[in-house]
Formats: structure tokens, C-alpha cells, sequence
């Protein structure tokens, strides 16, 4: 079921409204059948896959809280094991399987072991690696394991953040299962005014600039470098509002049913570094990256070349993370790279500032930093949007001639889609980066408190009226449902 469905305005109410009407020691049962109904709305037999790794992390759980030496770590082994055998077959199998065959066409050797003909299960990674990180923290000492088998599965299968995060740990959320929510007439309007705010940047920003980047990037050789590029830095704002509006709405149907789930995002495009960046995308699984593989490895508590490689292999793990192809691979290696240079050349940096006296200007500094990251950044979007490499490699020769002669070509770049309705595309990204701006110190619910009533329910009515007119609702899929 997807949030900008018809079907999930009519999920929502009555799934919020029978939560607050039934006794305490119901809602459990009740938010677990709800679940199960969302997840059920893609492809209901792969609720059988999310039944057995529940069952299984759910055993482990118990088996290595009461175990003592090697046993416990045979058992996370086994888990873990569970988990990334779902992962390998149903999201990497003919991945790797189409990569031996390459191999083997390429030495002239023969290869005749089958695909499979299968779809892979929505938000499989997602709760996957929320699974694991149960675990991993039991393991560890930091979380008793759940005993109440319902509970730990509404853990994995709570419907707001199921199939695309945040990827919650269990010490924030496990124990928000068990607490009372009563109805909160302000805090339910601030999940409701969240999930506004998510919906418009779903259907008016990311599905309106869906409509120019898939015209050039489902067939890139038909265009030129200026389509290329206005569609690449389209594509930046379109997964950002993607998936950031999806998260919006995933935190803002938990807070209305009193559960508070972690942020994801705080304004990337912002960030003044590669490093920043990261720490403001996706944070969930940023986070999950660094506790869970980077700090196993070693972090930077090591000799440095180490340290490099555990950097790199963080980043390029994380990649193949998002999918299951070689653009993937490179995106993640190329952010890996753009993380490592950073560090070799921060002294090199350090001196042009002081030469160039731009620290004596520090807003002049802050903007050419934000704008280097964000060019950074939308190169590397380049592979993770495009079919395959090859394309990729068209794309920026492609661009990089449209540098070279930026009046070539330049009348078609409209020719993707109608000039009003780029117009208006470029103009809904401007407003949220106004707001985004006054977000820097405080959020705008906060801010919005503070005004009279009638302010307040006139920005509501905008935004609303905003999805309504301008949205586009052709329930296209959110970006993230595909890892």
C-alpha cells in the first residue's frame, strides 16, 4: 500500500481511530494486523519471507541472551546468516548470477546456471537490517530480548516505517510498544501537519520532476548534455523529496499514534562537506553503516591505510546496499573516494582559505562549500539513476561537452516537459528551500506555533491546496521501495 494511495487515506483514519477506541492491551494485536494488511497490499505472499526471519531473529534473540561463550555468537551467526541468505537470493542472486555469466562468456567458457523469475519483496533490506540490528544490540549487552512474540514482530512490521524506514533500533523503539498513548490533540496535529508536509514534497516536488528526469534517463542517447544535466540536478531534488516525504510521513502517522521514530534527513543540500552530507542523509542508515560495520572494522582507531579501508569499504558495502547492479557499486565507491579525498586534502584546503582570505567571509566560504558538495553530490547521482554504466559514461561526456559549448543544444532543454510545468517544478523546489532556510535554527511547526490562528491555517490551506491542484497522483511508487 502506498502512502499516496487512495487506499491509505482510508487505511490511516480508520487504523488511528480504532487504535485510540481499543484497550490498551489490544493495540498491539491491532497495529500488527494493520500491518500486516499494508505489507500485504504489494505482494501478499512475500509476507511468508518477513514470517521467517521474524521467527528466526525472534528464537536467536532468546537463544543468545541465555547463552554463554561461543554459543552466543554461533547463534548471532545464524541469524545473521538467515538474514543475508534472504538478502543474496531474492535481491543479489541473478545480480551475481549475470555477473559469472559475463565472466564466463568473456573466456569463452560456458555457463548455463538459471535465473530466477522473481520479484524482489518491497522494502526487503529495510526491515532486514532492522532485524539484524535487534540482534546484533542482544548480542552486545544493550537490549534484552523480547519475549512477547507479537510485540518483537510489530518491532519489524510496524506499517509506518516498514518498507522504507527509518530503520529503527530497538532500545527507541521495542519499548514504545508497551507504553500507553492517549490522544494528544497537539501532538496528533503535528503528525498530521508532518505527513502535509511529506505528501507535498511526494506528489508536487518528486513526482512532478519524476516526469522530466525519467523522459532523459530511460533513454539518455537521445538527449544532450543540457537536458542531461538539468535532469541530473532534477533527479538530486526528486529522490531527496522522495524519499525525505516518505519518511515525513512514516514519523508523522507514528507521532499521531504517540510512537516517535528517529529522523532521517536534515537538509543534505546544506551540508558543507561530503562528510556532513552523510551525516545528514538517510541518517538511519548512516548510522546503521557506522555502528554496525564501520566501527567493526576498526573505525579510525587504526593504523591509517586501515582506516582508509574501512572508510572506503563502508561506502562501497553501502552501495551495493541500495541495489543490486555495478552503478550502484560505483556510486558507493565514488562517495567513498570523495570522503577520502577530503581527508588528504583538508590541509591543502585549510591554506587556500587562508590565502584567498575567505575565512575573513564566512558566508561567501559557506556558499561555495555548499555548492561544491552539492555538485559532488549530483555527479555521483549520475550512477545511481542511470540504467547501466555505459550510460553513465555516455551521460558525462555528454555533459561535459554541454560545458564546453553551453550554447549547443540548449533549446531542447525544455523539450522533456511542457515550460509551464518545469516552471513550476523549479518554483515548488524554491519554496521548500525557503523553508528549509528558516529551518536552520528551529523547525517550522515550532515557529508556526507562535503565530496567530489564522497565519497557521493559511499556510495549511496552501500546502493542501498545493497537493490537490499540483500534485500529481498517479500513485507512482516511492524511489526507496526498490531496496
Amino acid at each position: 500500500m502506498l502512502f499516496n494511495s487512495f487506499e491509505f487515506l482510508v487505511f490511516f483514519p480508520v487504523v488511528t481511530v480504532l487504535y485510540f477506541v481499543l484497550p490498551h492491551r489490544l493495540r498491539w494485536a491491532h497495529l500488527l494486523a494493520a500491518s500486516c494488511v499494508f505489507y500485504m497490499g504489494f505482494i501478499p505472499a512475500y509476507i511468508l519471507i518477513l514470517g521467517f526471519t521474524i521467527v528466526v531473529d525472534y528464537f536467536a534473540g532468546i537463544l543468545i541472551e541465555d547463552a554463554w561463550g561461543r554459543r552466543r555468537k554461533t547463534y548471532l551467526l545464524m541469524s545473521l546468516a538467515a538474514n543475508i541468505g534472504v538478502l543474496a537470493v531474492f535481491k543479489y542472486y541473478n545480480f551475481l548470477n549475470r555477473t559469472a555469466a559475463d565472466l564466463a562468456g568473456l573466456f569463452g567458457v560456458a555457463y548455463a546456471v538459471p535465473f530466477l523469475a522473481i520479484a524482489l519483496p518491497v522494502g526487503l533490506s529495510f526491515h532486514t537490517f532492522q532485524a539484524m540490528s535487534y540482534t546484533v544490540e542482544v548480542y552486545r549487552g544493550r537490549q534484552r530480548a523480547e519475549r512477547h512474540f507479537g510485540i518483537y514482530s510489530l518491532y519489524v512490521m510496524f506499517y509506518p516505517q516498514l518498507v522504507a524506514g527509518p530503520i529503527e533500533r530497538p532500545q527507541n523503539l521495542l519499548h514504545q510498544f508497551y507504553e500507553r498513548h492517549e490522544f494528544d490533540y497537539e501532538r496528533v496535529t503535528n503528525g498530521l501537519k508532518l505527513m502535509l508536509w511529506g505528501m507535498f514534497k511526494k506528489v508536487v516536488v518528486a513526482d512532478r520532476l519524476a516526469v522530466y528526469v525519467d523522459a532523459v534517463y530511460n533513454s539518455p542517447l537521445e538527449w544532450g548534455g543540457q537536458p542531461l544535466a538539468v535532469a541530473t540536478v532534477f533527479f538530486a531534488f526528486q529522490i531527496y523529496c522522495d524519499f525525505s516525504g516518505y519518511s515525513d510521513i512514516a514519523i508523522g502517522a507514528a507521532q499521531v499514534m504517540g510512537f516517535k521514530l528517529m529522523t532521517n534527513f536534515n537538509r543534505p543540500y546544506h551540508a558543507k562537506s561530503i562528510s556532513e552530507f552523510w551525516k545528514r542523509w538517510h541518517i538511519s542508515l548512516s548510522t546503521w553503516f557506522r555502528d554496525y560495520l564501520y566501527v567493526p572494522l576498526g573505525g579510525n582507531r587504526v593504523a591509517r591505510r586501515r582506516w582508509y579501508f574501512n572508510l572506503f569499504v563502508t561506502f562501497l558495502v553501502s552501495g551495493v546496499w541500495h541495489g543490486a547492479d555495478w552503478t550502484f557499486v560505483a556510486w558507493g565507491a565514488l562517495n567513498g573516494f570523495y570522503l577520502l579525498c577530503s581527508i588528504w586534502t583538508r590541509d591543502l584546503r585549510a591554506r587556500f582559505v587562508e590565502l584567498t582570505g575567505l575565512g575573513r567571509r564566512p558566508r561567501l566560504h559557506r556558499a561555495i562549500q555548499i555548492g561544491v558538495t552539492f555538485g559532488l553530490t549530483c555527479y555521483a547521482w549520475i550512477y545511481f539513476r542511470a540504467g547501466s554504466i555505459s550510460d553513465a559514461v555516455y551521460i558525462n561526456r555528454a555533459i561535459a561537452s554541454a560545458l564546453l559549448d553551453p550554447l549547443r543544444g540548449a533549446g531542447y532543454v525544455f523539450a522533456p516537459m511542457p515550460l509551464a510545468e518545469v516552471i513550476l517544478a523549479v518554483g515548488a523546489v524554491a519554496f521548500m528551500e525557503v523553508v528549509h532556510l528558516f529551518q536552520r535554527k528551529r523547525g517550522m511547526r515550532a515557529m508556526l506555533a507562535e503565530r496567530p490562528a489564522w497565519v497557521r491555517w493559511a499556510v495549511y490551506y496552501v500546502l493542501a491546496a498545493a497537493i490537490l491542484l499540483a500534485g500529481q497522483f498517479g500513485e507512482r511508487q516511492f524511489i526507496y521501495f526498490q531496496f
